[in-house]
């Protein structure tokens, strides 16, 4: 069985206009990288928040861009775990060498 992952075709093009929206690794640092993107994952957890909201009000919000916008914010959330769990594991392996 295959991964839902493996059966995706990303073309060239596609990274290439993706990477285009990251910063360039020596404009800010890691620590400004990080907080533009968590920064960014906001704004994707209030754009949800409002498409879920126009759909309960019934004000015209199509359902399928909210959830859209839901999976979006939770990929984001979920990336973001990953990198702080990343984060926090190089942090412990660090303190454990002895110098």
């Amino acid at each position: 069985m295959s991964s839902p992952v493996s059966s995706l075709r990303i073309l060239p093009a596609e990274i290439e206009s993706a990477a285009a929206g990251f910063p360039a690794a020596s404009s800010g640092g890691f620590a400004d990288s990080l907080q533009s993107a968590m920064g960014e994952m906001g704004q994707l957890q209030s754009q949800a928040e409002t498409k879920v909201a126009g759909v309960l009000e019934g004000s015209g919000g199509d359902v399928h861009t909210a959830l859209i916008a839901v999976e979006k914010a939770d990929l984001s959330f979920q990336l973001m775990m990953q990198v702080r769990n990343k984060i926090v594991s190089a942090y412990q392996e660090i303190s454990r060498m002895q110098f």
